[in-house]
């Protein structure tokens, strides 16, 4: 039997939670078979060691180093430093185990998104020839992006948008840069070709366009043997170009004239297709540059003008000459498909106020009723074709309005001539009631005769 004064510390055999919860009344011990009671001190001091314990490790991850700590006589003690947030907790790069000196793991290196700690420069790696991995072929290796070539369907889809845009912005060098980035190889000649064919069935701006894209590719992306090589497939495919645009054998001798000017092509290259064509639409085309080029060393003829620069890219000056020689020949003339046509050539659609004002203009300077009923037919069926707009008729009838005292010097009888012209205007529908309404009549002067005592009556706009 163990004597009474002999004390057995039992605290690693009461660690359960019937312990923590006071469960347990009077604790009994077993020494050599024999059952005797365990010191009341003894029990105590042991669960209050385990219970510190148990709450220490619960809270570790919180507050690891800097959390509880156990006294000497087993009372847990908070620590002086104050709690943190819950979001310093969240970020909190200190070990979570409760081990370690409560430094951040991997000195601040770890963690997700975390290339070293702050600061670190890598130096570079230096290759270890014992690697069994290590390939000597791989040091002098030259890494390169492949770019694959296109065939016929890919290259349509690639370089179609390309030109079509150019059409729309007209910037040369962007189409260089793009082109520069595809691999051409052998489609380099069909790049003519497709522009060519794609500026047939556009208008003459963007054939010009075309023209010059032509010039700025040429010993950029392409040569000249490539440049040789796309007319020569073009004349070869008139027949099939011609289904679709009459004019084509016309379009492409000027294109051909074009490119011997801008010195594209050789001199003597159209020398070298005579007696070897069967085609007739071939022939027609080569005889159509040939007889360009003859009329410019002869006559002075610009090829480099052939086309004629586009729309908003004339002069104001230029397109109102234009617009005045487009109105005398129809006054000679009579043809309004004619004139329709020539005015959509003008590609001006904003301008075409200028048109409506220069219309009136020539009625009243003309002399009889005859300009008067021509004018009215053409602006008539312009407007019923919607080649001018409502708009673009308002403001060219405004701006008669407007002038009309200074027109009035010039041609003193202006404003009756005017107010008839409306009048006409309205009854055919060419401008509505509101626009009518506002042109400017000038009352007729009365004199001492008429009864005023002399006084004049003021004029009205």
């Amino acid at each position: 039997l163990a004597r009474s004064g002999e004390a057995v510390d039992l605290s690693d055999s009461y660690q359960f939670g019937d312990e923590e919860n006071g469960l347990g009344g009077n604790i009994d011990d077993k020494i050599n078979g024999n059952w005797i009671s365990a010191p009341a001190g003894t029990v105590h001091e042991a669960r209050l060691k385990a219970k510190a314990k148990r709450r220490l490790r619960k809270n570790s991850s919180r507050d690891s180093g800097r959390g509880d700590s156990l006294s000497d006589n087993g009372d847990a003690v908070r620590s002086a430093a104050p709690p943190t947030s819950p979001k310093g907790r969240v970020l909190d790069r200190r070990s979570r185990l409760g081990k370690g000196r409560g430094l951040p793991k991997k000195g601040g290196a770890g963690g997700k998104g975390v290339w070293g700690t702050p600061g670190e420069v890598y130096d570079e790696e230096e290759v270890d020839v014992r690697d069994p991995n290590y390939d000597e072929d791989q040091e002098s290796c030259v890494y390169e992006t492949v770019v694959l070539p296109l065939d016929e369907e890919a290259f349509t889809k690639t370089v179609t948008p390309i030109v079509q845009e150019y059409f729309e912005h007209g910037d040369a060098n962007e189409v260089a840069e793009l082109l520069g980035e595809l691999n051409l190889s052998s489609m380099r000649s069909d790049v003519p070709l497709l522009a060519v064919s794609l500026a047939l069935e556009s208008k003459a701006s963007h054939r010009e366009l075309t023209s010059r894209l032509l010039s700025w590719l040429c010993g950029r992306v392409l040569t000249r043997s490539d440049i040789e090589n796309a007319f020569h497939k073009l004349l070869r495919e008139l027949p099939d170009l011609v289904l679709d645009t009459p004019t084509a054998p016309q379009l492409v001798g000027q294109f051909i004239a074009r490119a011997v000017t801008d010195q594209i092509l050789t001199k003597n290259y159209i020398e070298g297709y005579k007696g070897r064509v069967d085609c007739e639409h071939a022939r027609a085309a080569l005889d159509r540059a040939a007889v360009l080029l003859k009329m410019s060393r002869e006559a002075g003829l610009r090829i480099d003008n052939l086309w004629g620069s586009g729309g908003g890219q004339r002069p104001v000056n230029q397109l109102i000459k234009e617009v005045n020689l487009l109105l005398q020949e129809y006054v000679l003339s009579g043809d309004t498909v004619e004139a329709e046509r020539c005015l959509r050539e003008l590609e001006v659609p904003h301008f075409h106020h200028e048109f409506v004002y220069e219309a009136i203009v020539m009625v009243l300077e003309s002399k009889g009723d005859k300009t008067l009923q021509m004018i009215l037919k053409l602006l008539k069926s312009l407007f019923d074709s919607s080649v001018i707009t409502v708009d673009q008729m308002r403001r060219g009838y405004e701006r008669v309005y407007m002038d009309i005292v200074d027109i009035n010097i010039d041609v003193p009888c202006a404003y009756s001539i005017l107010e008839h012209f409306v009048d006409k205007s309205f009854s055919t529908g060419v401008i509505d009631a509101k626009l009518r309404d506002l042109c400017p009549c000038r009352g007729r002067k009365r004199f001492v005769s008429e009864g005023d005592g002399g006084r004049l009556k003021p004029e009205s706009y």
